[in-house]
């Protein structure tokens, strides 16, 4: 077996955490060379340049690039979870006071075949009949810097389309009323009435006290969410590039283990990570486990079906792929029974 010098591009997961700094090592593997990025970067530079043989990927767009003949294969370990659709901030100016009230609105989105946006559609239509095409969609990312740049995307058909203007973002348009809905806290978090001092700038002569979450709580609409469907969606997995797959068929079966031993090792020292900051860290974590059990972010293709088969129904129906792929197909053969 090969000792391979291979480069890796991730954001800073506490599930991954152990492999990039060392603690967990992948057989077959000498020097594992991580970069930490944002997502969004991480995403445009595989799906644009395909610089680094194993990647983290937005799997909405892991499923376009596949319809488009991009080469990657996939192994069933998902670092990201989240519910998407409850970070959705509205402007109270917009008379949105619940979901349903969104159909005939102006929704924002960054980029809108990105795995959240998905999700966000996906919720909105089938657990609370807001149709896509009721809604009028904006895109932040330019095409130049979008995933939809590098996979060719195009608005599907039916879809009520526009782009943000250079000079404006999300937060800007939202702040100001010119968007009804829009994901932004990352811009804004009014638990500390805290807003990006450059998205203060872009969104100046705005009134961010009429900015709220559509969800006031979140952890009542993630637990509503799990009850009535099961699971917490992903909107990430691990990739490795197509050709290094076809000469080193056996990295796919090494990396899953490893990735698979770095999460054991995260789960492990959970508790003794909590920041001290965190007044009721352990009884939050206590509370965590009660509603979803004590494997959140389980990994492997059985453990995930459900959600990763409404993924690809999603993806469909939204006329972002032409088809509909099986589940298993889209993980390297020798981790789909792992």
């Amino acid at each position: 077996m090969a000792n391979l010098k291979l480069c890796f591009i991730t954001g800073p997961h506490e599930r991954v955490m152990p492999l990039l700094d060392g603690r967990v090592k992948i057989e077959g593997v000498e020097n594992l060379v991580s970069t930490i990025s944002d997502p969004s970067v991480t995403f445009w530079r595989q799906l644009t340049f395909g610089e680094f043989e194993i990647s983290e990927m937005s799997l909405s767009s892991y499923l376009i690039a596949r319809s488009k003949g991009m080469d990657m294969i996939a192994i069933p370990a998902f670092p990201a979870r989240r519910f998407m659709h409850s970070e959705l901030f509205i402007n109270v100016d917009s008379g949105v006071k619940k979901p349903e009230d969104l159909a005939g609105k102006r929704i924002g989105v960054g980029d809108y075949q990105q795995t959240s946006a998905l999700w966000t559609r996906g919720v909105l239509e089938h657990d609370f009949g807001v149709s896509q095409y009721e809604v009028e969609w904006w895109m932040e990312r330019s095409e130049d810097l979008s995933h939809g740049g590098a996979t060719g995307f195009a608005p599907p058909r039916g879809i009520k389309f526009q782009r943000i203007p250079e000079n404006k973002s999300l937060a800007s348009m939202l702040v100001n009323h010119e968007l009804d809905a829009a994901p932004v806290s990352r811009a804004f978090r009014p638990e500390q009435n805290i807003v990006d001092r450059s998205t203060r700038i872009r969104a100046s002569g705005g009134d961010w006290s009429k900015v709220k979450p559509l969800f006031p709580d979140k952890i009542a609409e993630g637990t509503r969410f799990f009850n009535a469907h099961g699971f917490i969606p992903a909107n990430h997995t691990i990739i490795i590039r197509g050709d290094v797959y076809k000469k080193y068929p056996w990295l796919a079966f090494n990396l899953y283990s490893a990735l698979l031993e770095a999460k054991k090792l995260a789960e492990e020292t959970l508790a003794r990570r909590i920041p001290q900051s965190l007044v009721f860290g352990p009884e939050y974590l206590a509370k965590t486990r009660e509603i979803f059990g004590h494997d959140p972010f389980p990994y492997g293709v059985e453990a995930n079906r459900k959600f990763l088969q409404t993924t690809i129904d999603f993806s469909y129906e939204q006329g972002l792929t032409p088809g509909k792929e099986q589940v298993a197909d889209l993980f390297a053969p020798s981790t789909r029974t792992v």
